[in-house]
């Protein structure tokens, strides 16, 4: 152990660092994996994306991971033998793109691993007033280090959970250190199963940051898109634009109690799923709605929420610039949508800042793990949602 602890702390005083950030969503369709040189720490992080690849599950590993994705009821063996299968088997991925890089495992300073989440239960969404916020994500780092022998750094949600945070969104901590820019205030909207965005202020001043979850990104569209039509998602929009919006379903979908709730606030599939949906369809007697026009209506109710949510965050005397990324930012219907409801904002994408929208997610937790052995924890005020902590567990490899 005691030469892992010395590896450790030579890679700490390094002045720059090769990291591989690892993210799998909760739209399961495959491991980012990102590798990353990074100088410096806090604010004056300066990254560089060398190599990113989208390594695709099979459907089966898929399967296996939906057995207890987002229930409350499931097999508990099952969930027990697959938090170390899932760190093998992406352990191997990484083997396999590093062999594909050609660039030796040894070369590698750490992994940055998020593992996959399973359930996400805030107090404020499980209710129970005896008990914390929870969050949960499998994939066990020591089997990620031990299959890669490289020194991983995971479990990054619960301290910010200990802290006094929720464990999402973690954007915030990479956002400011990679994209803030003095002068312009920037919203960084990330779409993935579920949608969050970021606010940079452009004075800077790390204790007016703010970051929330806004509702559904793409989770809704996908399981519908899987359920109605046997494919992982909607391609460019495609079956929603054949569609027509139902504002019947749209305004029901919109009425759950969550959009109304002050923020910072997080969610997750445990809430927005087919259940919910169906659930509503069945109490406004909308049973005779087409696919096409449910798949309209959920794209539109993912931008309205997104839309809405940053809307209550603008000031009117303030100009703001939106940087999107996810998968919901290659949906141009959503996009669109989005656009004409912030007629006042630039929206592009984050790819215009120098990294990929596709990598992003991997790319900051290379960031959040290189603050948890080079970096010191930034002061964010004392407020709600965003903890001033560094986070991390720390794995050797055997």
């Amino acid at each position: 152990m005691k030469k892992h602890v010395i590896r450790l702390a030579e890679i700490a005083n390094k002045p720059s660092r090769r990291i591989i950030g690892l993210m799998s969503g909760t739209s399961l369709d495959g491991l980012d994996v990102a590798l990353c040189n990074v100088q410096g720490n806090g604010p004056e992080t300066v990254l560089k994306v060398e190599q990113f690849a989208t390594i695709a599950f099979t459907e089966d590993f898929r399967d296996n991971i939906r057995e207890i994705f987002a229930k409350r009821q499931i097999d508990f063996q099952h969930l027990c033998v697959l938090n170390p299968l899932i760190g093998i088997e992406h352990g191997k991925m990484i083997l396999d793109c590093l062999k594909q890089w050609n660039i030796p495992a040894e070369e590698i300073d750490l992994i940055a691993s998020h593992g996959q989440t399973v359930f996400h239960a805030p107090k404020k969404q499980h209710n129970l007033p005896d008990f914390p916020n929870s969050t949960l994500q499998i994939g066990d780092g020591d089997h990620v280090a031990v299959t890669t022998n490289i020194i991983t750094i995971s479990d990054f949600r619960q301290k910010h959970i200990a802290a006094g945070g929720e464990g999402a969104p973690l954007a915030v901590y990479g956002d400011y250190f990679l994209f803030s820019k003095k002068g312009e205030n920037r919203i960084l909207l990330n779409m993935g199963g579920i949608a969050n965005f970021t606010f940079l202020p452009g004075s800077l001043d790390p204790s007016a940051i703010f970051t929330t979850d806004t509702g559904p990104g793409n989770t809704l569209i996908d399981a519908f898109t899987r359920h109605f039509f046997g494919k992982p998602y909607d391609e460019n929009g495609a079956i929603a634009a054949s569609g027509l919006v139902n504002g019947t379903l749209l305004n029901a979908l919109k009425s759950l109690p969550f959009f109304a709730a002050p923020f910072p606030k997080t969610t997750g599939p445990e809430v927005f799923n087919i259940d919910f949906v169906n659930k509503i369809i069945a109490d406004h007697y909308l049973q005779g709605i087409s696919s096409n026009d449910i798949l309209a209506t959920l794209t539109r109710f993912s931008a309205d929420t997104i839309a809405s949510a940053i809307q209550r965050v603008m000031k009117p005397e303030e100009t703001y610039r939106i940087y999107a990324s996810g998968g919901g930012a290659h949906n141009p219907v959503l996009m669109a949508s989005i656009r004409e409801q912030l007629p006042n904002c630039q929206v592009g994408l984050i790819d215009e800042l120098g990294v990929s929208g596709d990598a992003k997610e991997a790319v900051l937790f290379a960031v959040l793990a290189n603050e948890t052995v080079s970096g010191d924890a930034v002061d964010f005020g004392e407020r709600e949602g965003v903890p001033s902590v560094t986070m991390g567990k720390i794995s050797f490899p055997a």
